[in-house]
């Protein structure tokens, strides 16, 4: 696994020199999302806290630390069933799904198509992962036949926090890593709370307007610019 480090630099090469795919706003700009679960309620830069947390704890790891080692495999996944059955024997988050990973506990989902577990490095005092069941790849290959996923994936993430006494739902950032700053092919939704206190890394691995992270909902206005376009 690369460090931190390499992480960075990669970030930053990427969002200065790449001239690449980038997740974008309808109309070819990159547009902040108004307040909401979706986007970020209060700037990402504003707040305090290093919110890092320490790794302990039943979780997984979903974040850009791990983007060069999984990049290739993150592109090559296209949205649907990955194996028989919706199943990718190979994948973390499948056998998560599966209750296969006695190491991390599932977090009660009324969804019976999706699961929710916290990620093992915390970005926030409150850091969950909204997966589906089934294999899906990552978020670029979704289609406009996607977006009632993805909005009930928002809401699986807007009812832990509230199981989880958190209910200020302006101060929430929901969204995607954009490949190839996946670690994790399969399709997962990060949603941590409060956004105001995201740490210095966290600022910077879940930043809005970035060629590596787009909120739900901008993934979302996207998907449905791509239908009217199409």
């Amino acid at each position: 696994m690369h460090s931190h480090g390499f992480t960075h630099l990669m970030i930053f090469f990427f969002n200065f020199f790449s001239p690449g795919s980038a997740p974008r706003a309808p109309g070819g700009r990159s547009r902040a999302v108004p307040g909401g679960a979706g986007g970020a309620g209060r700037s990402s830069l504003g707040g305090r806290g290093a919110g890092t947390g320490n790794g302990k704890g039943n979780g997984a790891m979903a974040g850009p630390e791990a983007a060069g080692a999984a990049a290739a495999s993150a592109e090559g996944s296209e949205a649907g069933n990955g194996g028989r059955d919706g199943y990718d024997g190979k994948c973390v988050f499948c056998r998560i799904a599966r209750r296969e990973e006695p190491g991390t506990a599932l977090l009660p989902c009324e969804d019976e198509d999706l699961v929710c577990f916290r990620d093992i490095k915390p970005g926030a005092p409150h850091h969950y992962l909204v997966v589906p069941v089934k294999h899906m790849g990552n978020c670029k290959t979704l289609k406009t036949e996607h977006i009632p996923l993805v909005k009930r994936m928002m809401e699986v993430g807007k009812a832990v926090l509230q199981k989880n006494n958190f209910s200020d739902l302006n101060d929430v950032r929901m969204g995607f890593h954009w490949p190839p700053f996946c670690s994790i092919a399969h399709l997962h939704l990060h949603v941590l709370a409060p956004a105001s206190q995201l740490g210095f890394f966290s600022r910077l691995y879940y930043r809005i307007n970035s060629y590596w992270f787009i909120t739900a909902e901008q993934l979302i206005e996207r998907l449905q610019t791509e239908n009217a376009a199409s």
